[in-house]
């Protein structure tokens, strides 16, 4: 059976029910696959057999980061992962809506989710094509910088193994876990209008990540502009002094130093407090893929600023006034770049 009998709904978040039995299915996954590897009937007998969580698990273990590290050896580009980071996450929760309809169980919140997902890959993976993650020979930055600061191939090696194609690619898909939980509650929790207003918060969460991209996006065109022909685009709403700065400060960005990641980081919260109101329970173990996701966006943004307050003497001053990601109450924000400067002279 690959999916628990559940009598109530707060067992669909019992980890001894929902995960623990289906574990040794891990095991047998692979072989199996590779006997059915040519049979379509028995690739979805394989598929419907096997519990939907471990089966996604299975991929995010083997599949994705096997083929992340060999490319990323090959090529020497440790930006394998970031170029799916996009997509798996919107994969594994189709994948959940599939095996519900596969299963004939009630799908009208996980469709929602389905739809909801595709927007937020739409947005993500629109954005890192217009700043050329997709261009062959493309790579984040920091990657380099951490090879340099390690300067041993083998301990590289080692991180490339260990973190950035296999926890990274688990990552991406612990943070879809709760909807595992939302798939074995539809069975006995039937759709609400507590179904609608999550979607329309996380919805307003991919909306805000949009704006604050955009925002950024604007002020670095506006400064490419600029440093090239020595003169602020005509349709800009930046001034000379707001661009010699180097860093955007203005408008979502006068709030948050990374308004972006922000609203990244509540998208996967707000599905985890989904599932919870669903399964009125006040946490669970499904929580474990947001809490990762916010701890790898607070050590990859310490890094970030780390590099940034290098380059840019005002940035400490802007890590001082203005929050890292929620805005501060009590901050003072940022001083007008144009009356900095004229202080200065």
């Amino acid at each position: 059976m690959a999916l628990p009998i559940l009598k109530s709904v707060v067992a669909c978040t019992d980890f001894t029910k929902t995960v623990q039995p289906y574990i040794s299915q891990l095991y047998d996954v692979p072989q199996q696959f590779y006997h059915s590897a040519t049979d379509p009937q028995a690739l979805k007998e394989l598929y419907l057999n096997t519990n939907p969580l471990i089966s996604a698990f299975a991929i995010s273990l083997t599949l994705v980061p096997i083929i992340a590290l060999v490319v990323s050896e090959i090529n020497k580009n440790y930006s394998q992962i970031d170029r799916v980071w996009s997509l798996l996450p919107t994969f594994y929760n189709l994948h959940y809506a599939a095996y519900a309809h596969a299963k004939g169980l009630p799908t009208q919140r996980l469709d929602s989710l389905a739809i909801i997902s595709i927007v937020w890959s739409s947005r993500l993976t629109y954005n890192y094509w217009r700043k050329g993650g997709y261009t062959v020979g493309s790579e984040d930055y920091r990657w380099q910088i951490v090879k340099d600061y390690v300067n041993n191939p083998v301990i590289f090696f080692l991180f490339n193994v260990l973190f950035i194609s296999w926890a990274q690619s688990v990552l991406l898909f612990s943070v879809t876990m709760p909807t595992y939980v939302l798939l074995l509650a539809a069975p006995i929790v039937k759709a609400q209008t507590a179904d609608i207003i999550f979607s329309q918060i996380i919805l307003a969460f991919i909306f805000l990540a949009y704006a604050a991209d955009q925002q950024q996006w604007d002020f670095h065109a506006a400064k490419h502009s600029y440093q090239k022909v020595a003169k602020v685009p005509a349709s800009s709403k930046f001034t000379a002094a707001d661009l010699d700065r180097g860093f955007n400060t203005k408008g979502l960005w006068s709030l948050s130093r990374h308004p972006n990641f922000l609203a990244e980081q509540s998208v996967w919260l707000t599905l985890y407090i989904w599932s919870c109101w669903t399964t009125n329970t006040s946490y669970h173990w499904a929580g474990l893929g947001a809490a990762s996701y916010l701890f790898l966006f607070q050590s990859s943004t310490w890094l970030t600023e780390l590099i940034t307050a290098g380059k840019y003497p005002d940035y400490k001053l802007y890590q001082q006034r203005v929050g890292k990601f929620v805005p501060s109450l009590w901050g003072e924000g940022m001083p007008d770049a144009n009356a900095e400067g004229k202080k200065r002279k």
